[in-house]
């Protein structure tokens, strides 16, 4: 029997991309923020890659993925900074250094003293935030 007359059939499986609305992708990305919540378990229980999750949850941080929590607008509280003839800040107690910041948010709070560094700051924020 001659071989080159042989047909080869090649079975190609072709997956179907499914798109998500908003509405799911923001049910996924939330239910990763909760407490104790792994993105493993998650990603696998709406059967999403766990890259695609991480996307959209940058994306949510960044308020780009509809209303996710950059958007919102924190409340600030400016108390008055006593300042002396010499333009320098005269504090009453050691609690009001020159430069002194305190947030306090649901999951803790910070106090920061003096000059910090923007990108760390950030990055202890959005621990808090989650």
């Amino acid at each position: 029997m001659d071989t080159s007359e042989l047909a080869t059939v090649e079975t190609v499986k072709q997956v179907k991309r499914r798109r998500r609305s908003l509405g799911e992708k923001l049910r996924i990305v939330e239910e990763t923020l909760e407490a104790g919540a792994s993105v493993a378990r998650v990603e696998r229980r709406h059967a999403v890659n766990a890259n695609q999750v991480f996307y959209w949850r940058k994306q949510y941080r960044e308020g780009r993925l509809g209303k996710g929590r950059s958007s919102n607008l924190l409340p600030v509280a400016v108390s008055e900074i006593p300042w002396n003839r010499s333009g320098q800040v005269r504090c009453a107690s050691s609690r009001c250094p020159l430069g002194a910041m305190e947030i306090k948010l649901p999951k803790g709070q910070v106090r920061i003293t003096g000059s910090v560094e923007a990108e760390a700051l950030r990055i202890v924020l959005e621990c808090l935030l989650g």
